[in-house]
């Protein structure tokens, strides 16, 4: 059961209904996660705001799928596995075995391997990295441009799987096992 409450756009006010009339025009659908973080305009606009910053940055759309899903993971975020397992597959175009070693914060490219390896050590030392965790990644070939956007992404995902996972939000994307169960 979810434990905030999503907001149904129809009913919606002020600056939620701008905002959910954005979304609705270019994504054609208010996907839950939206409506629940509607309830505070500010965090819906937030998201919006980076998650739009970030799609204008280095790292490409699919580098960014992968990335979410390698985070997601590790925040144990049954939505967001959902919905970027979906959008990885229908939009960026990644196969299911890419998408599935990218939770694993994997791939067979080795800077997008450097990139998600780099997510999952920012995350399991809580963003105090070292010398030679930034060198591993530089010496992939990753830009000080695109290390510093691997750390929005992280942080973007971290608001998105902390918030999901406190909602306990309503998943309307098809539903991905975690890989804890897939053993």
């Amino acid at each position: 059961m979810t434990r905030l409450t999503a907001l149904n756009p129809e009913e919606a006010t002020g600056k939620t209904k701008e905002l959910f009339n954005a979304v609705q025009a270019k994504l054609g659908v208010i996907p839950n996660m939206m409506r629940t973080m509607g309830n505070s305009p500010a965090i819906l606009e937030g998201y919006l705001n980076l998650s739009g910053a970030l799609s204008h940055g280095k790292l490409s759309a699919k580098t960014g799928e992968l990335l979410a899903l390698a985070i997601s993971e590790s925040n144990s975020c049954d939505y967001c596995l959902a919905a970027h397992t979906f959008i990885g597959e229908k939009l960026a175009k990644a196969t299911p075995e890419v998408l599935h070693a990218a939770r694993k914060g994997n791939s067979t490219d080795a800077k997008t391997n450097a990139i998600l390896q780099f997510a999952k050590t920012l995350i399991s030392k809580n963003g105090i990295v070292n010398d030679e965790d930034v060198n591993k990644v530089k010496n992939a070939g990753v830009s000080d441009a695109e290390i510093s956007e691997i750390v929005g992404h992280v942080a973007l995902n971290i608001l998105t799987n902390y918030f999901n996972n406190t909602a306990n939000t309503e998943i309307d994307f098809p539903t991905v096992p975690s890989l804890e169960f897939q053993k």
